[in-house]
């Protein structure tokens, strides 16, 4: 049984991974802060979860033991979690980054699987955005993603398999939810305001399913390693406009909660440009993932959510949203 350590493993996207791990037959290691505590991730045989930071060397050298493989997404995300310590997020994110694979390398690590972001491209009018295009980011936390990249394929070695993936922004029903995600908000506003409101709308922002992109990782702990060494993979699925994502929520919601009809759509200006059409051709074709799932597919789930209370207050709780989690920690 092959032992798969998740940094950040009780966030967002973890809390949907880590079952999926247990499923195919791993014993799993979360190695978590846990600003958001541990709620979110299911009691098991084959998990240990561990509290740790990954800026304590030692900690993590410690929780590596007997591990196969690392998927690392942990990182202070969201961009305006930059404007609450900038050095803090920087520490985190990048300075911290190329130790820990080195640890990783050094312990004995096979595989390390990094989860980037793809909004290290910024704003591009090109029709497709492949991962040759230029990272052009716009805040700090775009930046020193892009920048942790190169960091860890120069430590691509035959013992040593790396592969990064650039996710569209996730979107869908998590135990250990966020709600400050394009899609995830647009389903808060319009179940429990009756109203979504659009900043700008012509932004293009590609969004991937958080089941989708949870399967990606455990499908990529199984490639053969020269399909996948040393590659950088964009993973969305759909990209749309906000304004044509806020209709798909509208009518979704709708659907699902008839009494709230009709739900308006309301405009206003937006100083948040980053636009861009990412091409996931390249991962289809090399390893083949398509995903199954859509956006109206993460509404519906989240609808489901609301029904059944798992969400509440959802529109005042800080737990929902990172940057007041992290304002309200204080985290150092």
């Amino acid at each position: 049984m092959k032992k798969i350590l998740v940094a950040g493993g009780a966030g967002y996207v973890g809390c949907i991974l880590v079952p999926k791990l247990l499923t195919a037959g791993y014993q799993v290691v979360v190695y978590d802060l846990m600003l958001f505590g541990a709620d979110g991730l299911p009691k098991h045989p084959n998990l240990e979860v561990i509290e740790g930071d990954l800026r304590d060397i030692p900690a993590f050298t410690q929780a590596l033991q007997g591990v196969h493989s690392v998927i690392h997404l942990a990182c202070i995300s969201n961009d305006p979690s930059f404007e609450l310590d900038s050095a803090l997020s920087k520490a985190i994110n990048f300075d911290c980054f190329e130790p820990a694979v080195i640890t990783c390398k050094k312990v004995g690590v096979k595989r390390f699987i990094y989860a980037s972001t793809s909004s290290v491209y910024g704003v591009s009018d090109a029709p497709e955005v492949t991962e040759e295009h230029p990272l052009v980011p716009l805040t700090d936390y775009n930046k020193y993603k892009g920048l942790s990249e190169p960091l860890l394929l120069k430590h691509q070695s035959p013992d040593f398999t790396t592969v990064i993936i650039r996710p569209a922004t996730v979107c869908g029903y998590s135990p250990r939810m966020r709600l400050d995600l394009s899609v995830n908000i647009l389903t808060n506003l319009a179940i429990n305001k009756g109203v979504i409101t659009v900043f700008g709308g012509s932004q293009k922002r590609p969004n991937i399913h958080i089941d989708d992109i949870a399967e990606l990782y455990v499908m990529l702990l199984e490639f053969p390693k020269e399909k996948i060494d040393g590659e950088v993979f964009n993973a969305g699925y759909e990209n749309f406009t906000i304004a044509q994502i806020s209709e798909m929520v509208r009518k979704v919601v709708e659907e699902q909660f008839p009494e709230k009809a009709p739900i308006r759509v309301e405009t206003t200006p937006s100083n948040d440009l980053r636009s861009y059409h990412v091409s996931s051709r390249k991962i289809a074709m090399k390893i083949g993932f398509i995903p199954k799932r859509s956006i109206e597919d993460a509404v519906r789930d989240l609808c489901r959510a609301f029904k059944a209370g798992r969400l509440p207050n959802s529109l005042t709780d800080d737990r929902y949203f990172n940057v007041k989690t992290v304002k309200k920690i204080g985290l150092k």
